[in-house]
């Protein structure tokens, strides 16, 4: 008997030991329901920010010197046309009226689904974005996943040997990779791979030839390596920086020392340290998908690459309003349902998310 009442404990030590090696024992489905009334709760905050985006997508465009029409009209034949005449080609594309008019014709219209014409190109701004979106996918996607993928590798070897010569090496190379902007590394690829090696294409996103299949997608890939390096570089240096605090944070836990102390070798030692890491390393990536949506602009337009960000040069030199609302728009909506992932993703890399009851307690 005696026996038995010391062997009783067993079960709930060897559950306290699983929880503190960071093994998780709860069903993964457990607590989610609280997760999905906090996913609920940021919905009118993303609604929120969505309708400040719609705002600032109409009144920033209209800030800047200049309209459509005068983009329209050449230079020659501006003295030419009547005021009459000008207020005719204004209405044709729907930015007749004071700014509020346009305003309210711009959301009813947005309702149904109608972005407008562009007045450059004299196309619907939907078909427009449908054509460029999927490029601006390929680079961006592409970058943001192995960005976050090299930041956080290096990152994570950087805080198991922090304050190592390889440590103090690769956060000095990444600093300085990550102080370059997107556009000037484009360029140095350009006149590196392209002008002195002649490795990879200039400029251009599909092949000039009949190419079909797998040569076909071989030719574009190959065109996408120099700007997805451009972007993938300046999406490096952020996850870095917040796998190797998180990693370092991490490893000076209790659990860590814990583990450790009950024989756990370093390797299941730093397993445990990087699954906790890797939910700011989440974050950061998700922030990624935003400032790499940015920074596609300048790279697509140093290799005249079909995407958003061209679009969007293209559509700020000829004040195309239609155009610049639809893109800032669609990117807005990117970076919310970026945020709405996150929210998603969260339970299945912190256990403790999953149980709201034992957080902040």
């Amino acid at each position: 008997m005696a026996d038995t009442a010391q062997s009783s404990p067993a079960p709930a030590a060897a559950h306290e030991s699983s929880e503190a090696f960071g093994i998780q024992t709860d069903n993964l489905w457990s607590g989610l329901v609280p997760v999905g009334r906090q996913l609920l709760r940021a919905l009118p905050l993303a609604a929120l920010v969505l309708g400040v985006a719609i705002v600032l997508n109409f009144a920033l465009p209209r800030l800047a010197p200049g309209d459509p029409i005068d983009f329209l009209i050449p230079a020659e034949q501006a003295n030419a046309i009547s005021p009459q005449q000008r207020a005719e080609l204004a209405a044709s594309y729907g930015l007749n009226g004071s700014d509020w008019e346009q305003f309210r014709r711009y959301i009813g219209n947005l309702v149904r689904g109608d972005l407008g014409i562009s007045t450059r190109h004299g196309r619907p701004v939907t078909d427009l974005l449908a054509e460029r979106l999927p490029w601006t996918l390929l680079l961006v996607g592409t970058s943001v996943i192995l960005s976050t993928l090299i930041g956080a590798a290096l990152g994570f070897r950087s805080a198991w040997r922090r304050g190592t010569k390889s440590d103090v090496r690769t956060l000095m190379g990444v600093m300085v990779a990550d102080s370059f902007p997107p556009f000037f590394v484009a360029l140095l690829l350009v006149l590196l791979f392209s002008v002195q090696l002649q490795l990879l294409p200039v400029f251009g996103a599909l092949p000039g030839g009949d190419s079909e299949g797998l040569a076909f997608a071989a030719e574009v890939a190959r065109r996408a390596i120099l700007p997805i390096t451009a972007l993938t570089l300046a999406g490096v240096g952020s996850a870095y920086l917040v796998a190797r605090s998180s990693a370092v944070s991490e490893l000076g836990e209790d659990y860590v020392t814990m583990a450790a102390a009950k024989g756990l070798s370093p390797a299941g030692v730093r397993r445990h340290a990087r699954r906790n890491a890797l939910v700011p390393v989440w974050t950061v990536a998700m922030l990624n998908v935003g400032a790499l949506f940015g920074g596609a602009a300048p790279v697509e337009t140093v290799f005249a690459y079909p995407g958003l960000g061209r679009l969007i040069y293209e559509s700020v030199l000829s004040r195309d309003y239609p155009v610049l609302q639809g893109c800032f728009l669609l990117i807005a909506f990117g970076v919310i349902a970026a945020n709405l992932v996150a929210e998603l993703v969260y339970p299945y890399l912190d256990p403790r998310v999953r149980r709201p009851g034992k957080v902040g307690a």
